[in-house]
C-alpha cells in the first residue's frame, strides 16, 4: 500500500469496495484519493483486484478511510467532496479546518455538513501556544491599552480578560501542545 502525501502530510484517501462482493463476503475495493472517490468505476475495483465483475456488481462504498474528518463508512461522493475540500484549503491552514470541524463550532455550507470555507478563513484567529498568549497580542493590536499609562498597565488582569474574551472564542488543540483558536461570530 502506497501513502500519497502533500506537502502538509499525508494526502486524505479512501478504500473503496464493491458492496455485492462485501456483502458476499470477497474483500473487493482499493484505495483511492478521496478527491477522485466518486470518479471510480465498479470495473476498477475488480480490475485492481483481479476478480470478474459480476451483474449484481453496482453499488460502491468507502469502507475506510485517512485524514478525512468522517467517523465510519461514507458514500464515494462524500469522501470526494472531503477530498476535494481538503484540497481547496491553503495546505498550512488544513489541521485547523479539521480541527474547527471536529469542535463542532463550525459554519457548514447550506447544501450539507461540508464547513464553509469563508466562514473558516473569517473565523480562523491561528494558532497560539495559549490562549491568554492570544488574548495579549488581540489587546496590543487593537490598542486597547494604548491610553492608559504605563504605570497603570501592570494593574490590568490580562488573565481575567482572556478568561472573559475565551466566552466568545473556540478552541482546539493543536499539534505540539498549542491551541487554535476560532472566533465565534
Amino acid at each position: 500500500m502506497t501513502t500519497m502525501t502533500t506537502a502538509s502530510g499525508p494526502a486524505a484517501r479512501a478504500w473503496i469496495a464493491c458492496l455485492a462482493c462485501y456483502n458476499s463476503g470477497d474483500l473487493v475495493g482499493a484505495w483511492y484519493d478521496a478527491a477522485q472517490a466518486d470518479d471510480v468505476a465498479i470495473d476498477a475495483l475488480h480490475v485492481d483486484s483481479g476478480t470478474i465483475t459480476q451483474a449484481s456488481c453496482e453499488e460502491m462504498w468507502v469502507m475506510d478511510h485517512e485524514h478525512l474528518p468522517l467517523r465510519g463508512e461514507c458514500s464515494p461522493a462524500e469522501a470526494a467532496e472531503w477530498g476535494r475540500l481538503l484540497d481547496d484549503v491553503d495546505e498550512r491552514q488544513r489541521d485547523a479546518l479539521l480541527a474547527w470541524v471536529r469542535s463542532g463550532d463550525y459554519v457548514a455550507e447550506a447544501h450539507g455538513n461540508l464547513p464553509s470555507l469563508p466562514d473558516f478563513e473569517e473565523r480562523y484567529a491561528g494558532e497560539w501556544d495559549s490562549f491568554t498568549e492570544y488574548a495579549e497580542e488581540l489587546a496590543k493590536d487593537t490598542g486597547m491599552l494604548t491610553d492608559v499609562p504605563e504605570w497603570a498597565r501592570p494593574y490590568f488582569d490580562m488573565d481575567k480578560f482572556a478568561h472573559d474574551l475565551a466566552f466568545d472564542h473556540t478552541t482546539e488543540p493543536a499539534p505540539g501542545g498549542g491551541l487554535y483558536v476560532f472566533r465565534s461570530l
